[in-house]
């Protein structure tokens, strides 16, 4: 899901910086707020999660990749803006160290992967949580299908407003019929179910031991 550099236009670019600072500065407010010595540990830990799955990527007929984020994780183990620093720092070392995504593409990376599916998936979280056991799995399938949806949109307008006097992309070449399918495919069939996984069984670890702790305490 990770865009590279050179498939957004300059202008794209330079909305979603300008659409994204404001955000994370908040986020960055947020997040102080919340980090003491009890937090960090646990968040710096689901963070180098969220980073390891996300370097499981299986490419996607279409022109781009597909993984699991492990975003929604950390936003109902936290909450969502803590969650969308904490994974948009993930996606800015994946991009500066291993070239996973680009630079120019940070911003609209984690629009996709840190803030929309970090709130998609702390408030589906917390509509399920008390109707269902399974409320940690469709936190984690939806918030990545939705973050997916997103990820194609923004590519699939790209050849629609940027391209030659003939026609020809300039940017990202297939168009919204092409990017949609192959990116919601793979996202509702295979990286949801795996990110959905991986989040019931993380919250369940991590609550069962949470609460062996407070009956030792006890």
């Amino acid at each position: 899901m990770h865009i590279p550099d050179g498939y957004l236009s300059p202008t794209t670019v330079a909305v979603s910086y300008a659409v994204m600072v404001p955000l994370w500065a908040y986020g960055f407010k947020k997040l102080k707020e919340r980090l003491d010595e009890k937090t960090l540990p646990l968040l710096g830990t689901l963070s180098a999660l969220s980073f390891l799955i996300m370097m499981f990527n299986v490419p996607v007929p279409g022109g781009t990749s597909g993984h699991a984020i492990g975003t929604a994780l950390i936003a109902i183990m936290f909450d969502p803006w803590i969650a969308f620093i904490s994974v948009s720092f993930v996606l800015l070392t994946q991009a500066v160290v291993f070239g996973d995504g680009g630079i120019s593409t940070w911003a609209v990376n984690s629009f996709d992967m840190a803030f929309i599916a970090a709130f998609v998936g702390y408030y589906v979280f917390q509509w399920l949580k008390d109707k269902t056991r399974f409320a940690p799995f469709l936190a984690g399938y939806i918030s990545i299908n939705v973050a997916a949806l997103s990820d194609a949109i923004i590519l699939g307008i790209q050849p629609i407003f940027w391209h030659t006097a003939n026609g020809h992309p300039l940017y990202f070449p297939f168009g919204l019929s092409v990017a949609i399918p192959a990116m919601m495919a793979a996202h509702l069939g295979v990286f949801g179910v795996v990110d959905g996984v991986f989040t019931q069984i993380v919250y369940s670890f991590l609550k069962r031991r949470e609460k062996n702790s407070q009956e030792v305490a006890a």
